[in-house]
């Protein structure tokens, strides 16, 4: 990973993604896709699916498939200064990028045969809305519970785009299996939130201050159940990381730390990681994510 020192003058880009769970042998786990090493976002790195907002997300023919009403998913979704099209759209986002990602819709009913002729639809050139016109399926918004928002600073640390991103967790849908797409991500992998640090902490993989976080997060869930009923009994936290230098090492701070502007933590796990030989750790090492 190379960081990034370059201030960025435009405004974040909305964007969703969807962590999905499911509950394995070992507990608890949670699918991450690995992106595609040319890619210029998190390139090589592993990383829930999504991606960012599109204008067709908010069309009224998109949102009339959805399965609960538009100001249900607004208030759900806790942002007053965004309009309730806008918040639907955001639930379409999450749904589109994890089907073209991961090759996993949330809709009932759907089986892999019919998950498999809309994926084909989709390498044909339809739209996701177009090819979803074809069927009578309805989008399972109703699954995706606002997990949190992470707004990128302005001096970002990977890259040099910034995003306003809404994470949902959702449990993926029984018979579905993921397929990565072989062109925005090269693997699919289910995890344990705590294997995945593992292998983090071993070098083995890339992941970014937003999945550390939210894995550290996750690990401290048993099962599905218990994650989904957290994201049910709170609004999502708004997550914007504070960035400084100290002895030329990068630090980000989040909500509770000390350095933050806001006092009250918004997450368990460390309040602060520091970027030291290429990988950002808490301090006081592994254990330190779960303390």
């Amino acid at each position: 990973m190379t960081l990034n020192s370059q201030e960025v003058l435009t405004p974040p880009r909305h964007a969703a993604s969807v962590i999905l769970l499911r509950d394995g042998p070992n507990g608890l786990e949670v699918l991450l896709l690995r992106r595609h090493g040319e890619s210029d976002v998190l390139g090589g790195a592993y990383v829930f699916p999504g991606g960012k907002l599109d204008a067709a997300d908010s069309e009224e023919e998109l949102l009339s498939r959805l399965d609960r009403e538009i100001p249900a998913l607004h208030g759900q979704l806790g942002e007053p200064d965004i309009d309730a099209q806008k918040a639907a759209g955001l639930f379409v986002a999450a749904v589109r990028e994890t089907f073209e990602e991961a090759g996993i819709l949330l809709a009932p009913g759907i089986g892999p045969q019919a998950a498999e002729a809309l994926r084909a639809r989709l390498r044909e050139g339809l739209s996701f809305g177009e090819a979803l016109a074809e069927t009578p399926l309805r989008l399972a918004v109703s699954a995706m519970h606002p997990w949190s928002r992470w707004i990128t600073p302005k001096v970002p640390s990977l890259t040099n785009k910034r995003f306003d991103t809404r994470f949902f967790a959702a449990e993926v849908p029984a018979g579905l299996q993921a397929r990565h797409d072989e062109h925005e991500a090269t693997e699919a992998w289910w995890t344990t939130p705590r294997a995945a640090l593992e292998r983090y902490w071993e070098r083995e993989i890339m992941l970014a201050p937003p999945q550390i976080q939210s894995l550290a997060h996750l690990a401290r869930h048993p099962s599905v159940g218990s994650a989904l009923a957290e994201a049910q009994t709170r609004r999502p936290p708004v997550i914007q990381p504070e960035p400084f230098e100290v002895d030329g090492i990068r630090v980000i701070a989040y909500p509770g730390d000390e350095r933050h502007p806001v006092s009250v933590r918004a997450m368990p796990g460390p309040s602060r990681l520091s970027y030291r030989q290429g990988r950002f750790e808490p301090e006081g090492g592994f254990d330190a994510f779960f303390a």
